[in-house]
């Protein structure tokens, strides 16, 4: 299997002193193409590991997985590197029959890169694919401290941004325990979250009602429809979410939140779910805001 990190002599500046060398240690990026019944869906870039759970979790994305016996295999296909070694960058998967595959549509016939899980899809609509899950009807609700505390948790398991400050994250937590289910990491945000629904589909926990998705980074339009895709009823994220990320969760039902860092967060969509103090957008030791604060 292909490395998670490498190491690389590197010259480290500051000011006012002299240049000194060292060796570092850097997260692996490499290409994955992933096929279909043997025609090629796409190439993605991702830090190697979990790669089956990264395939189907973007199948689930894309609508064509819901269950795990829906899927039948999963092979690396041939792929050498200059000594003729197995690069294990070709994975090719096969649907059970009557499972409709992607549509053609759809297929990349580029690389899509560690920053975007949807780049040049042709229009909103496409990328928008309606959900056999609803998460609107999700009775979910969580308490505040409970979502406040994720991200340093999720930085608690962060084994490989550790040594390379270089990795996405994304976890899986039950709402009404708190506990950790699963985390996954890889360069690209995209790729983390579909590797935690993949883990999911593996164990036929579709859809996942009552859980909590906590990602590292900013929530992008691409995470809402992945979490709307695997039935999960609440987005937390340490960053912004973008325009077009907030206008998707509304439209679905999904509890969304952003800047969420120890003693705040924002809330974006479905605010009912949250449980603060007295109740939603109440006062307490810690803020819950439901406007973005300090930021105009």
């Amino acid at each position: 299997m292909g490395r998670i990190t490498a190491r690389r002599r590197v010259t480290r500046v500051r000011r006012g002193a002299q240049p000194t060398t060292r060796v570092d240690v850097l997260a692996v990026e490499e290409p994955l193409e992933m096929r279909v019944n043997g025609t090629r869906l796409a190439v993605t870039m991702r830090t190697p590991g979990h790669d089956v759970e990264l395939a189907s979790g973007f199948l689930v994305s894309e609508g064509v997985l819901t269950r795990h016996d829906e899927l039948t295999t999963a092979r690396y296909c041939a792929g050498t590197d200059d000594d003729g070694l197995n690069t294990y960058n070709v994975l090719d998967l096969a649907l059970a029959p009557g499972v409709i595959g992607p549509d053609p549509s759809l297929s990349r016939d580029f690389t899509i890169s560690s920053a975007c899980g949807v780049c040049g899809k042709d229009s909103i609509e496409s990328v928008s694919t309606r959900s056999r899950f609803d998460v609107s009807d999700d009775p979910v609700s969580v308490d505040a401290d409970t979502v406040l505390d994720l991200p340093e948790r999720l930085r608690g398991h962060q084994k490989v941004f550790a040594k390379t400050g270089g990795l996405h994250a994304a976890a899986l937590f039950d709402a009404s325990t708190g506990e950790l289910r699963v985390v996954r990491e890889d360069v690209g945000r995209h790729n983390a979250v579909d590797k935690v629904v993949g883990w999911a589909l593996a164990r036929d926990l579709l859809p996942l009602r009552g859980q909590i998705l906590q990602v590292s980074g900013r929530a992008s339009f691409e995470l809402v429809q992945k979490a709307v895709m695997a039935g999960i009823p609440v987005l937390s994220a340490v960053s912004a979410p973008s325009s077009l990320a907030v206008e998707l969760a509304e439209e679905h039902g999904l509890t969304l939140a952003g800047f969420v860092r120890g003693q705040s967060m924002v809330l974006y969509a479905r605010e009912d779910r949250i449980i603060c103090g007295n109740g939603p957008g109440s006062e307490g030791e810690r803020t819950v805001a439901s406007e973005q604060e300090g930021i105009r």
